[in-house]
C-alpha cells in the first residue's frame, strides 16, 4: 500500500518542483536576464572584432603598398621623419608668426 501511494505521489512531486522551481530558475539573476546580459555583451564584442578586421585589413593594405612602392617609403622618411639625402642641402628658415 504504501509503495502504491509512493509510486503515485512521486510524480505529482516531481512535477510540482519542476513546476514552482523553473519560474524561479528562469528569473532568478542567473536566470534569463544573465542570459540576457550575455547575449548583448557578445553582440558588442562581435561588432568590436569587426571594427578591428577592417582596420587589420586598412594596415596590411598600407604595408603592402609600401613594400611596393619606394617612393611611399621615401616620402614618408622626408615628410615625417626629417630624412634627406647625402647629396642635398637644408635650408632651415624661421616660421613667420
Amino acid at each position: 500500500m504504501a509503495t502504491v501511494l509512493f509510486e503515485r505521489l512521486l510524480p505529482a512531486f516531481i512535477l510540482l518542483i519542476a513546476v514552482v522551481g523553473a519560474p524561479i530558475l528562469i528569473f532568478s539573476a542567473e536566470g534569463l536576464p544573465r542570459l540576457q546580459s550575455l547575449e548583448q555583451e557578445l553582440a558588442s564584442v562581435r561588432q568590436e572584432n569587426e571594427q578591428e578586421r577592417r582596420k587589420i585589413s586598412t594596415l596590411r593594405r598600407s604595408v603592402q603598398r609600401l613594400k611596393d612602392n619606394p617612393i611611399a617609403v621615401e616620402r614618408i622618411a622626408r615628410d615625417e621623419l626629417g630624412f634627406v639625402r647625402k647629396n642635398e642641402v637644408v635650408f632651415q628658415l624661421p616660421r613667420s608668426h
